[in-house]
Parts: structure tokens; sequence; C-alpha cells
């Protein structure tokens, strides 16, 4: 039913009186009704059947000159469904017509209300125009564009996606059942269904982020598959915030604030023996609030380095320098090259019940059973250091810190490799060679480095070919560009090119492998770091020592038929 009665004094009950269609007692007593009965005046005026439909809308829009409209050649299917929310349109007995521009044309029975015109206005950021419409009219149309919505959503959400056993709720132990919730939110169980549906898919298709985005004319989602973002949806605008409430409830957040940024986590139970974390984080812009979900799936600490696609000196490297009893261990490689799960398989291989792990991260993405995980807080003055000091009286034999990023987080970390600890982090440096001089540059002592960094691992991700890839013929010329050396170039081998299927979405890739640059540091580096060598002084004696760049490990993987040349030299064109 609609909401309170309008007011006695409302301008179309007057006009009415005033005009000798109506009098006043029996206003007052259609008033009262209205009120006992909540429903608006006109809907009572019509019940009474002292004016019909008809005879009201000729008269409003008469009198106060707004145009009048016929609904019976209206389609429901045809109207902005993405205008007004439908809740809204039930609950305040108005339906959105067209939209030009900035300006909505919504349809009314009475359109003298001007704090209702005054919320459209607000729930919209448009210029609201009312039209007379008839009221019984109104209310077969209202019903119809419900329907429509609903039919619109659950043709996104699709027959095929089973949800019965699936459980959404927040990233700890309390477990949230599936359209569970607020009584609201028990209302828009399409929703709930929706925003399960759209998670689900991006587990399914191998996604690691979900951008929920809303525009001035659109929302739309996107995926980001193998390091590209792709449009997936564009979900009706006026849900935009019933999915982001959705995903925050969830996610424990404040759903009443809307104005600064928020960070949360849930997770998503697939089975009894498989649940998915997702990091949330939302940011207020123009148009609403933008979220977006990094998919955090434990499964890919435990696949193995073999997965990872290390060269197998790669391998043997990194494997001795971590099974050291003392030393720091260093991962380097941009935002989303895959430092975190190579730092979580390491720690998967040393997780054993004689040792005592601890990992200070912002934020934690991937549980381990076994390891002491701690969140760091810096507005509660819980910072990496902070966190650092804490872990040396906790008796630890190995430390991870999610990252180096002042040089009091850095001297610790060197302090703890330096006193028996094995330390391992991350640092945003685009090679091997340049993240030594990045800590000399912090203020550490090259005296510190030297005696503490025991290996540094650079890494990036590239596209595997999907299995549709075909053989392709590259000039002599291209190839020595790239990289190759004359010798190499003996045709014994093959470079494949992308081509395009269904299984990987005509991209022609499926996958990402990684690219690593493994860098031991040797006598001979330590001697230059003690001499405040530069990273091309480093890096030469690297190559001297037979260690392979981030573009030599990408060229061996065109060689062996995972990728191509052309993403090798994207992700390594420094």
């Amino acid at each position: 039913m609609a909401a309170a009665a309008a007011n006695v004094f409302s301008p179309l009950s007057r006009a009415l009186v005033q005009q000798g269609r109506l009098v006043q007692a029996d206003a007052n007593a259609l008033h009262a009704e209205a009120k006992k009965n909540n429903v608006t005046f006109i809907e009572q005026l019509v019940t009474s059947k002292k004016l019909s439909s008809r005879e009201i809308a000729q008269f409003a829009a008469g009198t106060f000159g707004v145009p009048l409209l016929d609904l019976s050649s209206v389609d429901a299917d045809l109207l902005p469904t993405g205008a007004l929310d439908t809740k809204l349109v039930a609950s305040k007995r108005v339906i959105p017509l067209f939209k030009r521009g900035n300006r909505l044309f919504v349809g009314m029975s009475d359109p003298t209300s001007e704090q209702l015109l005054s919320e459209l206005k607000f729930a919209t950021g448009s210029i609201v125009e009312p039209v007379v419409v008839e009221e019984e009219k109104l209310a077969g149309l209202i019903k119809r564009f419900g329907e429509t919505s609903a039919k619109a959503l659950d043709q996104m959400i699709g027959d095929e996606t089973s949800l019965g056993d699936i459980d959404l709720g927040s990233g700890d132990e309390t477990q949230i059942e599936s359209g569970a919730g607020t009584p609201e939110e028990i209302d828009d169980a399409p929703v709930v269904k929706y925003v399960q549906k759209v998670l689900i898919d991006a587990i399914n298709g191998g996604a690691s982020d979900i951008h929920f985005e809303p525009y001035e004319k659109f929302y739309r989602i996107r995926y980001r598959t193998d390091g590209i973002l792709a449009d997936v949806a564009q979900p009706p605008l006026a849900i935009k915030e019933k999915i982001a409430s959705r995903i925050k409830v969830v996610s424990k957040l404040d759903i009443s604030e809307k104005r600064v940024p928020q960070d949360g986590r849930m997770k998503l139970k697939l089975s009894p023996t498989r649940a998915i974390d997702f990091r949330v984080s939302t940011l207020p812009t123009l148009f609403g609030e933008k979220i977006c979900m990094r998919i955090l799936d434990p499964s890919s600490a435990t696949l193995g380095i073999e997965a990872l696609g290390y060269e197998p000196e790669q391998k043997e490297a990194l494997l001795h320098a971590i099974g050291r009893p003392y030393g720091m261990v260093l991962v380097t490689g941009p935002t989303g090259s895959g430092k975190t799960v190579s730092l979580y398989t390491c720690l998967n291989i040393l997780n054993k019940p004689g040792i005592n792990i601890s990992t200070a991260e912002d934020p934690a993405e991937i549980n381990l059973p076994g390891i002491n995980q701690v969140n760091v807080n810096d507005k509660a003055g819980l910072t990496f250091a902070a966190a650092l000091k804490s872990f040396l009286r906790q008796d630890p034999d190995i430390i991870m810190v999610g990252e180096i990023r002042d040089l009091d987080t850095g001297e610790i970390a060197i302090k703890a490799a330096q006193t028996g600890h094995m330390v391992l982090s991350t640092l945003h440096t685009n090679d091997a060679p340049s993240t030594l001089t990045r800590l000399m540059n912090m203020g550490v002592a090259p005296f510190n480095i030297a005696t503490s960094v025991i290996l540094i691992t650079a890494q990036r991700l590239a596209r595997r070919l999907c299995s549709c890839k075909r053989p392709v013929d590259l000039p002599k010329e291209v190839l020595l560009r790239a990289g190759f050396k004359e010798e190499e170039l003996d045709g014994t081998w093959q470079p494949y090119g992308a081509v395009g299927c269904d299984i990987c979405k005509n991209t022609g890739y499926k996958g990402r492998a990684g690219l690593y640059e493994v860098m031991p540091i040797s006598e001979e580096m330590q001697r230059i770091i003690m001499k405040n060598g530069t990273s091309i002084d480093i890096a030469d004696q690297a190559r001297r020592e037979g260690v392979s760049d981030l573009r030599r490990s990408g060229l061996r993987k065109v060689r062996s038929g995972i990728t191509s040349l052309e993403e090798v030299e994207s992700v390594t064109n420094e």
C-alpha cells in the first residue's frame, strides 16, 4: 500500500473544494479514511466513487497546467527500469516514463506534492518533471513495472545456476546463510541471489578482482581475468544501492556510511571443504559507491612451487635460500604480479610442526593454519615496525613482513635476519638489482644489507596461450631485437601466437605463468654493495654469474610455447 495520506490542505484537495467538485465535509472524511487505511487521498477518493480516476486526472492537469498522459498506450517493458528503485515506485505511487538528458518525467496522479517531487529529485539526482496519469491505470502499471524489473534481474541470474548450498558470510568464523540479513534484505532476495551469482561466476571464470562501478546513466560489473579488465554485466541502475548494501552487510561494513572509503572481508562457502575469501574495498564516487573485491583463494598457496613457473635452477636457488636458518629473502614486483602467492607458497613449504611462523600483513590475504597472522592497523599504532618488534619477543623462527615501506621497518627486519631469523618480505621495485639500491636510498646501511639479504626474486605474470594457439612466423630481426641470441635461432623451436576460441573467450590466452629473476647475493655482490655500488653494477655482476633477467625468463617461456613474444614484451618492457 502507499505511504500516509496527503495533508487536508494539499493543493489538489483544496482546489477540488474551491471549484465545487467536492464539499469540505467529504474532503475531511476522505482524508480521515485515507489515513486510517494507509492509502493516498486520491486512492481513497477513487474508492469512494465520488470522482473517477479520469475526472481527477483531467481536473489536476487543467487546474495546475501539468501534461496529461493516457497510460493505456504505455508498454511496461519499455519503461526505464533503472531510473527509479522499484520500492520507491510502489511506496510513492509514481512511475518513471522516460528520461531526456538530466530530466526525468514521472507519472503521478497528484502532481501537487512538492515534498514527493523533492524526494524524487534527491533520490535520482535529476530534474523531475511530473506528468498527470489516472490512478487506476497507474496502479496496474506499477505492478507490471515491478514484474518487469524482477524478470530482468531473474534473467541475469539465470536458471542454470544453483545457489542453494552456498553460504555467503563475513570474513570471520560467523557464517550468514544465503539470503539472511535484515528484513529489507530478505525482501530483496533477487539482489542477494544476483550478488552470489556474480561472485560464483568470477570464481569459475578465474577472475582475480570484481569491480562494481556506478556511473550517471549506467551501472557495470567488470572482472579482472589474467590481468585484463572486461565488462561482464550491466544490471539496472536502480539496484546499485541494494548491491552495495548487500556486500557491505556481509563484509561487516557500516551501510549508513557512504562518504568515506571502507575496507572489509567476506567469505563464500562453496562446499564443506572449500571456502573463498574476498577482500572488499568501497570508494565514494560522484554517482555512488564503487566496490572492488579481491578474490583470495587459499588453494593458490597450496599449489606447490612447481605450478608457479620457476625454471629448475631458479627453483633450486629459492628453496636453498628459504631453507637456511637465517637471512632475508625479498620478493619484488608491481601490484598484481603474484608476490603474495609466491610468499605464501614459500611459507606453506616451511610450515611444519617444529617451526614458529609469524606474519604481519596489510591485510592478511590468505589464511594458513599453523601460521600466526597479524593485520597491521596504523590508526591503532600497530604498524609493520611495531608488529616486528613484538614478533622478536614471540620466539619466532620465520617472520614474514607484508612490505618494507620505511627505514624503521627495514632496519628491524634486517636486525631480525642478522639475529637468527629467516625474514621474508616484499618491495615495490622493477627488478632484483634495483631492490638493493632502494634499501640504501631508504637509509639502510650497506653493511647491514650485504650481511642480511641472501636472495632477491623479481617477478611478473604473463598470460598463457590457450590450447587454440597457432604457430607464427616471426622475422629473425624481430627475434634478435626482442633479446634472442643468434645461436638460439637454430630452427629447433617454433614461436606461437594467440588465436581465440570459446574456452578463452576469444582472447587467445587462458591463465598466467610467472616470469622470474632469481638473484642469490654472492660474495662479489656483497663487495659491490659495501662499496655503495649502483643497481647497474649489481646487474652486470648478476649477468656474469648467469642470472636470467625478466626478459630472458620470458623468452624461455616463448621458446617453450607457453606464451607469445608479444605478451612477454608487454610485461617486461620497462
